[in-house]
């Protein structure tokens, strides 16, 4: 999120889009997820995550049999959303689930994951990575979960990543977009001191320095604008929103998202985020089963229904996972 949902685990969105997701114990990202009210994925700060551990395996084993499964979620609707699509996919292989939606950031969900009160997180992986301290040279979903395993202390892992995104965007109208000439970042620089540039409230500090180094761009002001910063680009309050890839007001506003040619923000995969010693084999195929099926087209419909339609997420995870086989 910084989701975006978009952002968001599009804000993210940011949006989606992190997120995006204050979200990323004490979140993140290079880029954040999202949510699909224009949050980052899981808010918060970079430079307050925890020292990295030792490397951590890619798979989770040695839950006891009938243990319970505390699934969580931060505080944005897309997080809570694959929270109760994890839950449901775990009940329906007979696993014992307790559900803990809306905690908050990634500062207070990542600690509560290493002292186990909590057993897994929707997490997203590029913002995790940057949350942690990591960085991989490669954007791409395999390289980040690569550095994820070496960066993760010892107790927790990824398993494997969805093809579903929702990842940050610098996002404009199409009125901003022609009047500068508007078709990707790299276009901002020698016109953002003309512009001012909303996103949730921790955007500025992570990516006000990476904008610098990367595409050399220098906006007049940054403004916090939260749950608000698409429809602030639409209304002009600001020109340039950190809006998330799942966001359904990208469409909806006609928002322009402006191309990142020099991957400043890297793959932010739905992935889930396991406690090792709180999930058994059953538990992990279930979920490995879920990101199997869910893309980043099937994130924004389902976002769309509870973002734009209004349904429960609850009743939305149930009917997704009964579509594709998995409940």
């Amino acid at each position: 999120m910084s989701t975006s949902a978009s952002a968001p685990l599009r804000a993210a969105t940011a949006g989606r889009r992190a997120g995006v997701l204050a979200a990323l114990a004490a979140l993140a990202l290079t880029a954040t997820a999202c949510s699909s009210s224009g949050g980052d994925p899981l808010g918060g700060k970079d430079s307050a995550a925890p020292a990295p551990g030792s490397a951590s395996g890619s798979a989770a084993t040695g839950a006891p049999a009938g243990g319970t499964v505390v699934v969580g979620s931060a505080n944005f609707p897309e997080n809570v959303l694959l929270g109760s699509i994890y839950a449901q996919a775990l009940k329906a292989k007979g696993v014992k689930v307790e559900e803990k939606f809306n905690i908050g950031s990634r500062e207070v969900l990542y600690g509560q994951l290493q002292s186990g009160s909590l057993s897994v997180l929707p997490e997203y992986n590029g913002s995790l990575l940057a949350y942690l301290g990591g960085k991989s040279a490669d954007p791409g979903t395999a390289a980040v979960n690569a550095e994820l395993a070496k960066t993760l202390p010892a107790s927790l892992a990824v398993l494997d990543s969805s093809p579903a995104e929702d990842k940050d965007t610098l996002s404009v109208s199409q009125e901003t977009a022609d009047k500068f000439g508007l078709k990707s970042i790299a276009d901002l620089a020698g016109k953002a001191g003309e512009l001012t540039i909303g996103g949730p409230p921790e955007f500025k500090s992570r990516q006000e320095q990476p904008l610098k180094d990367v595409y050399g761009v220098t906006f007049k002001e940054w403004k916090s604008t939260g749950e608000t910063t698409a429809n602030a680009v639409k209304d002009g309050s600001v020109q340039v929103g950190n809006v998330f890839s799942t966001d359904p007001k990208i469409s909806q506003l006609k928002l322009v998202p402006l191309a990142d040619p020099k991957n400043l923000f890297a793959a932010q995969n739905v992935t889930p985020l396991v406690n090792k010693a709180k999930v058994d084999a059953t538990a992990t195929g279930a979920l490995n089963a879920v990101s199997a099926k869910l893309d980043t087209a099937g994130l924004l419909a389902l976002m769309k229904k509870v973002a734009v339609d209004k349904e429960d997420p609850s009743a939305v995870a149930k009917d997704w996972l009964k579509s594709n086989g998995l409940s």
